[in-house]
């Protein structure tokens, strides 16, 4: 840890320093505790030393009552010892702007003592800096992640110690650890055993400035190899033809033409990149070879790079990978690929082997293409191909475009946007499906009336009406998935929820599956549907039953159901990009099946996707499940468990907001079902034929007086030729002019008419478009019976 000399003597007049040093001082060491060791009580032992040391001090100066006393320089080792400890870069800068101590790390991270926030990065991560300290100054604390250094994404975290100071913490630097690695080998005795393969090795910064050379290098560049050549400019150190030859400046146009070799280590623009220099012979011999030794601490060079490189040879048959592009592409290293093309699916084989045909016969430059990976045709896969003569048998690069935070986003935002589009889907053909089913189940009520139970076809018709009903069910599952349900949210309690479901869930579980329920303490309310979130821990039970009887039919297994309380504080610590920051309370559910494979975890939540066999599953269980937590403002996550079964976690936020409690029904006798006929001009407006003529019917039985429209437009018009309607009923959505449009106009003429109206869209979504009074809703699919006791309950509030 270095202590840089920023403060001049303390005059006379400011001897009060010596005291806030020391107080200083105990601050910063408990900031250094609480970011490396996370331990309060030690932070606060510092933090009481500091004020003691203080109150010493000023005794001191009290007894002696000197006046010209030297200023005494803050103990640093303490705080040396503990930033030395961290993974992470270090610094403290005072208020005035200056940069008072930094680590190690800090020095080799930014190649020197820069003073935040002015380091070497791009404007724009400078004045993210700046701005992120004047928020700590304020707020006492700040963030700003994906700040580009040397081409690696960090993290800044800024916390306020005291009134004097702001510590700097600069979090995920391992990658540039790999820049400092690479940096050293050129430096070391790697870079002399390549010089004396004739290979000269440079590290660039993405400036343009050298950063490292090996001794081959500074002797042809500078004429000697003790001379220091980091900070110049790299390209100053060459010279072009007319030809296009690369030559020494210092060696002029007479000297050796030169061969360059671009090898990017880390993507970005910001990334430094390491170059390599080789002897070019002229004429018409092709270019030797440089060895096989140097062709060996090349691929020892290779190997050490985190980007995924591989080398092919003229053939067209890879020559070495290095353990990055193993892992990137999936190689099977028992029985490695003889060609690149294997890698690839069938229809970007003929396009790759042609690249590399193309750079292996000496085509200048380089180029990129996009392929997919055999093994996961469905993540595109971005890859350089670039010359490579010189290198022995070596005769083309390819190297992989370090994209994982990026792809992982792309495939996030594409999981999104297709979980939203299929979502839009399902709404839309559950609500056409809602009107079909309206007109079966009302013609089966309708029959019905006209059959007594000993009929013949009463049985047909019970069970044409039942399976309606069962496909009923399945529509309210999409619209689950889709998020355009009528939800009833409520404030309650977890466990409740819990206890609720459990005599269930013990008999789907059957006697070989074991249930164990795990409540903690201090749960925060939450606001959620009770029988939708009872649908969820059924779902999620039912599956995990059938993964573990799967495994083992006889044996069974155990689910685990879990609530926990999980605070602010916890949600900050785990940094995840998906959950906000807020206390959650959490219910997770686990069981001892054999987990959910890798390759379809990102699947799971999708409609009708299902590893079951034909006939065993719908597909809609694991979607109606994230459908209902989404609208419920949760969030939820799968994963396999740390002893290999399938783990779900749901985040629920807590309520705080003060709410009435729900009256629970008291138990008694059922209640008759009140007379359904009635009086009085009922309007229904609905464009689907089959709707209209059911709900026509099935009110005229009743005793009302019904007239119809086909769209809004039509009953505009009809209602200037009748008298004063005493309901209206409407479908939502209708061509020409839709229901709230067409209830807003006759709202005008008629201010205190009741409406009702009906569709297959949920009620929640409906009435953020519905902005008007004495309004109900039924939902579709509904019975002649629903219907009824519907406009019923609405003239009877008229």
């Amino acid at each position: 840890m270095a202590t840089l000399p920023v403060h001049s003597p303390i005059s006379p007049s400011r001897r009060w320093l010596p005291f806030a040093a020391a107080i200083l001082a105990g601050f910063l060491a408990a900031a250094l505790v609480l970011l490396t060791l996370n331990d309060r009580a030690v932070a606060i032992g510092f933090v009481g030393a500091g004020v003691l040391a203080a109150g010493a001090l000023w005794g001191a100066r009290r007894l002696f009552h000197s006046d010209t006393a030297a200023e005494q320089p803050v103990d640093w080792s303490v705080a040396q010892a503990l930033a030395a400890a961290s993974d992470d870069a270090l610094a403290v800068t005072d208020r005035a702007g200056r940069l008072v101590c930094a680590n190690n790390r800090f020095e080799v991270l930014f190649a020197g003592w820069p003073t935040p926030p002015n380091l070497p990065v791009s404007d724009a991560s400078v004045a993210a800096l700046g701005t992120a300290a004047r928020t700590a100054w304020r707020d006492g604390e700040a963030r700003e992640d994906n700040i580009q250094v040397f081409g690696a994404p960090v993290s800044v975290r800024v916390q306020r110690v005291g009134e004097e100071s702001l510590v700097w913490r600069f979090i995920g630097v391992q990658a540039l650890d790999l820049a400092s690695q690479v940096q050293s080998l050129i430096d070391g005795h790697t870079g002399d055993r390549l010089g004396s393969s004739g290979i000269m090795a440079a590290m660039i910064s993405p400036q343009g400035r050298v950063r490292a050379a090996n001794r081959v290098f500074r002797d042809r560049a500078m004429g000697t190899s003790e001379a220091a050549v980091e900070g110049r400019d790299f390209a100053r150190f060459l010279i072009t033809d007319s030809m296009g030859l690369v030559r020494f400046e210092r060696e002029g146009m007479e000297g050796t033409p030169l061969r360059v070799l671009q090898i990017p280590f880390l993507d970005g623009e910001e990334a430094p990149l390491l170059v390599a220099l080789l002897d070019e012979e002229l004429g018409n011999a092709p270019t030797p070879a440089i060895g096989a030794s140097a062709g060996a601490h090349v691929r020892s060079l290779i190997a050490l790079l985190p980007l995924g490189l591989a080398l092919v040879d003229r053939d067209g048959r890879f020559a070495s990978m290095n353990d990055a592009f193993v892992r990137a592409t999936r190689v099977n290293a028992a029985a490695p690929p003889l060609y690149p093309g294997d890698l690839v699916v069938r229809e970007d084989k003929a396009a790759l082997a042609d690249a590399i045909r193309r750079f292996a016969g000496g085509a200048p430059q380089s180029a990129e293409m996009t392929v997919r990976l055999a093994d996961a045709p469905e993540e595109p896969l971005s890859i350089g191909i670039a010359g490579a003569r010189g290198l022995g048998d070596a005769a083309v690069l390819i190297s992989l475009k370090d994209s994982g935070e990026e792809s992982k986003l792309k495939r996030q935002v594409a999981q999104a946007t297709k979980m939203q589009a299929v979502g839009q889907l399902a709404g839309g053909v559950a609500h056409d499906f809602n009107n079909i089913l309206t007109a079966i189940i009302g013609h089966c009520d309708l029959m019905l009336m006209r059959h007594s139970p000993g009929d013949s076809d009463y049985d047909d018709i019970q069970q044409i009406r039942a399976n309606s009903n069962r496909a009923a069910s399945l529509t309210r599952q999409l619209l689950a998935f889709s998020r355009q349900q009528t939800l009833r949210p409520q404030l309650l309690q977890l466990p409740d929820v819990i206890s609720e479901v459990s005599n269930l869930l013990k008999r789907l579980l059957g006697e070989t599956v074991r249930l164990e329920v795990k409540h903690g303490r201090n749960l925060g309310p939450v606001r959620a549907d009770p029988g939708q979130l009872e649908q969820v821990v059924v779902n999620l039970a039912v599956n995990a039953r059938d993964a573990m009887l799967s495994q083992n039919p006889s044996g069974g297994g155990t689910l685990t159901i879990e609530t926990q309380a999980v605070p602010a504080s916890d949600v900050r610590q785990m940094d995840d990009d998906v959950l906000p920051v807020g206390d959650y309370t959490a219910l997770r559910i686990s069981d001892t099946g054999t987990g959910i494979p890798p390759e379809i975890l990102g699947k799971i939540w999708e409609p009708f996707f299902t590893t079951k066999e034909i006939g065993k599953g719908t597909g809609l269980g694991l979607s109606t499940v994230y459908g209902i937590i989404k609208q419920s403002g949760g969030f939820i996550f799968a994963d396999n468990g740390p002893h290999g079964g399938a783990e779900f976690t749901i985040y629920l936020p807590v309520h705080a907001a003060a709410e009435a409690p729900v009256q629970a029904k008291l138990p008694g006798a059922k209640e008759k079902p009140a007379d359904t006929w009635g009086t009085g001009t009922i309007l229904i407006v609905e464009d689907e034929d089959m709707v209209r003529a059911i709900a026509e019917r099935a009110l005229a039985r009743q005793g009302y007086t019904v007239v119809t429209a086909d769209n809004g437009e039509a009953a505009l018009e009809l209602l200037e030729t009748i008298d004063r309607p005493d309901l209206l009923i409407s479908d939502v959505v209708m061509p020409v002019m839709d229901g709230p449009t067409m209830a807003r106009k006759v709202r005008t003429k008629y201010p205190d008419l009741p409406i009702l109206f009906m569709s297959g869209y949920a009620e929640e979504q409906l009435r953020k478009s519905i902005d008007l009074e004495q309004v109900s809703f039924l939902p579709k699919p509904f019975s002649v019976q629903q219907l009824a006791e519907a406009a019923r309950d609405v003239l009877t509030l008229k």
